[in-house]
Formats: structure tokens, C-alpha cells, sequence
């Protein structure tokens, strides 16, 4: 495949994008006001709730079997690598320009966590239909395409909800805590309040001298009781047991279940099923299945997820253009970041796994686990900013350059990767 074709292939799906996603921010003006916050939270809604759920269980029931689940095994691995390794770039870009504690979370989120779904979803079907595809027939390349990215829709969505959620959620307390040292805010104001705020809610161990009697006390001094061993044996064991129970209730509840199992983490469970066990596969699967109806109107439903997806990514991107206080020197850094080291990293990464048979031979999957590195960052983030009021207008700022300086970066990076596993 020449260059040109290369070139081609790789630079039309980011286009389509482009164009797309410029008519949702046309829709986002002012002037027009057919896309405005309002609507977009709606249709954001509608997305999440159904077309993207819909869109991973149908391809992921199409393409997942039991051999194919062992054969896709490093996606995971390879996810858990582009977040752990961002998360690193992110801190020592932190730790080099001296970002405000504030942006820290937004920082790192953007770092570690790329776009795994949405643009996947967009960038594969068309490559695959591009004329000169080095992946064969395009029917078959968008089936097995869209499943794979339909996985790495399902896997991002857990890691997103987990690792940066919870990043920008302690981010966010941390600045929050430092606002009110600087402001010399009061602590308290009562007595029980003084009370409450100690642990447990006690007053520190101290006890009022009306709380006892003197006869009481001096008895106390002249018999001592001391433990048994038995005793101290069975406080230590109830004291474990009590530090692991604190631990374990101290996770669950920094970790909201809620949105780890979001729909389209619920849409990837109802599509493994299908997928897996074969009496279901051939009652909803194939042109002579019996519930075929339901998995025809799922597809309906699937098939409206893209285009609605990149009309609501180019409304949001109208809020960058109004700017913010962000240095410029920071979001230099997470493009750096996300289009220079990051997909280098993957190259070497990606080239040790195929090396030493973590994956094989299939051409597609090498490439998505590649393209996998280059992405922009993950929409989901401007949720989780909004969510907890962390740098919302800087994270416009950042998705705006991400975003167009993607439609470079994301071409030369498929170019080269099709050449790479070609």
C-alpha cells in the first residue's frame, strides 16, 4: 500500500469527523440555537442511556466467542497500560509547569484517558470502507472492527469512572481544603460541633469530673484488673478485623458502583451473554433466529450513536472558544503528551506484546490497540469537571486545541500505524 493510500485512508475518517463535528458546533451558536446546553444535555442523555449501550451489546454479541475472548485478552492490559503511563506523563507535568492544585485532576484525567469509544467507533467503519484498506474485505473488517471497539468503549468507560472520577473527586476536596486554610474560615462554633468534629465524635478522651464518683475512682486505683491474655488475643482479633471492615467500606465508598456500571458497561455484559453462550447467540444472532426483531432494532437504535455523539462533541467545543485562564504552557503539555509520548511509548509497548505472542497476527487489532495510544482525551471528562465544578471552562480550552490539533496528529498517527502492522 503506498503512501498515498496510507495517507488517504487515514485522513478521510478524520475529515468526516472534522466536518461533523463543525455542523454540531454551528448548531451550538448562538444565532442558531438548535444545539444549545439544554439540548446537548438532553441528546447527551439519550446517548448514554440508550445508543451507546445498544451500539456495544450489538457489535460485541456479532464478533465475541470464546475464541475470540482468549485472542483479545492485552486490550485490558493494553488500557490499564495507556492510563498508568499517562498518569505519570501527567505528573511530571504537573510537577514541571507547576499547575494549581485545582487542575490537577483535569490534568492527570486528561493525560491517562483517551477517547476508547466514540472516535474508535467513528475512525474504524470508515477506514475499513476506505478504498486500498489494508485490513481485506470491508465488510468483515467493520464487523470485527466495530466489536473490538465496542470492547475498548466498555473497558475505557470502567477505568474512566474508577481511576479519574475519583482523581478529579480528590482533586477537587484537596483545593476545596486549601481555599479554606488561605480564607482562615472558622472550624466551629459550638461546643457539639467541637464535639462532632473529633473522631468518633467524641471530645478527644477528656470526661467531665461530674461523670464519676471519688469512691468509685479510688477503688478503681486500689484494685486494678488487669486482661488475661485470652482478653488481649480476642481485642486484637476484633481489632483486625475491624481495621479491614474500615478499609473495605473506605473502598466501596470512594468508588461509586453507579457509575462504574454505567449502560454502556451494562450494554458490554448483555453483549458478552449473547455472545458467549450459543442457545442465546442463535435466538437473537442470524437471519433465521427467532427474536431477530429485537437485535434488528437494536442495530437501529446503534446505528444513531455516532453521528449524534460528534454533533454534541462539536457543541461542547464552542465553550473553548471563549477561553479561560489556563496557561497555554499546560495545554502544550497534555498535547504533547497524548500525540507525541504517549503513541511512541505504544509503539514499543505494542511491538514487545506482538514479540513475545501476547497477540497475534490480526492486522486490525494491532492496529486498534496502537491507535489505542494517539487518541484525544476522553469526553467523559468534561462530565466528571462538571460534576464536582473542577476547571470546567479550562477543560473546554483543552478539548478545543485536543480536539482540532487531533485531526493532524490522529491522520499522520493512522498512517503510520497501517504501515506499521501492514
Amino acid at each position: 500500500m503506498g503512501l498515498k493510500s496510507l495517507f488517504v485512508a487515514s485522513s478521510v475518517p478524520v475529515l468526516e469527523v472534522l466536518i461533523v463535528t463543525a455542523v454540531g458546533s454551528f448548531l451550538a451558536i448562538g444565532r442558531v440555537g438548535l444545539l444549545d446546553q439544554d439540548a446537548r444535555n438532553h441528546m447527551n442523555n439519550i446517548v448514554f442511556y440508550v445508543f451507546n449501550p445498544s451500539l456495544v451489546a450489538t457489535n460485541l454479541a456479532k464478533t465475541i466467542t470464546l475464541k475470540s475472548l482468549v485472542e483479545l485478552w492485552f486490550m485490558p492490559v493494553n488500557i490499564l497500560l495507556t492510563f498508568i503511563i499517562g498518569s505519570a506523563l501527567g505528573w511530571i507535568i504537573i510537577k514541571i509547569l507547576k499547575a494549581p492544585s485545582r487542575l490537577n485532576g483535569l490534568i492527570l484525567g486528561c493525560c491517562s484517558a483517551g477517547n476508547l469509544g466514540n472516535i474508535l467507533i467513528i475512525i474504524i467503519p470508515a477506514i475499513c470502507n476506505e478504498e486500498g484498506s489494508p485490513f481485506g474485505d470491508s465488510t468483515v473488517c467493520q464487523k470485527y472492527g466495530l466489536g473490538y471497539a465496542s470492547l475498548s468503549m466498555a473497558i475505557g468507560a470502567i477505568f474512566i469512572w474508577t481511576y479519574v472520577y475519583n482523581i478529579v473527586r480528590i482533586s477537587s476536596t484537596t483545593s476545596t481544603d486549601e481555599d479554606e486554610v488561605n480564607g482562615y474560615k472558622p472550624i466551629m462554633g459550638s461546643p457539639e460541633e467541637a464535639s462532632e468534629s473529633l473522631p468518633g465524635g467524641s471530645t478527644g478522651g477528656l470526661t467531665l469530673a461530674g461523670d464519676f464518683s471519688t469512691s468509685e475512682h479510688l477503688e478503681d486505683q486500689r484494685a486494678p484488673s488487669f486482661p488475661r491474655p485470652e482478653e488481649f488475643i480476642e481485642k486484637e482479633k476484633v481489632t483486625i478485623f475491624t481495621k479491614f471492615k474500615n478499609i473495605l467500606k473506605k473502598i466501596s465508598g470512594q468508588i461509586d458502583l453507579e457509575k462504574v456500571f454505567a449502560p454502556s458497561t451494562i450494554g458490554a455484559i448483555v453483549g458478552f451473554t449473547i455472545g458467549l453462550i450459543t442457545p442465546i447467540r442463535k435466538a437473537f444472532i442470524g437471519d433465521s433466529a427467532p427474536l431477530r426483531a429485537v437485535e434488528d432494532s437494536a442495530v437501529l437504535l446503534a446505528n444513531a450513536a455516532i453521528p449524534t455523539v460528534t454533533l454534541i462533541l462539536g457543541g461542547n467545543l464552542i465553550k473553548g472558544i471563549q477561553g479561560s485562564g489556563i496557561r497555554i504552557t499546560i495545554v502544550i503539555g497534555i498535547i504533547v503528551v497524548r500525540y507525541i509520548l504517549l503513541p511512541v511509548l505504544g509503539i514499543g509497548i505494542v511491538k514487545a506484546a506482538i514479540h513475545f505472542g501476547f497477540v497475534g497476527n490480526n492486522p486490525l487489532y494491532q492496529f486498534m490497540l496502537l491507535v489505542q495510544y494517539a487518541l484525544p482525551p476522553a469526553m467523559n471528562i468534561s462530565t466528571i469537571t462538571q460534576l464536582f465544578g473542577a476547571g470546567e471552562s479550562e477543560c473546554s480550552v483543552i478539548f478545543l486545541w485536543a480536539y482540532i490539533l487531533a485531526t493532524v496528529a490522529l491522520t499522520l498517527w493512522c498512517m503510520f500505524f497501517m504501515w506499521f502492522v501492514g
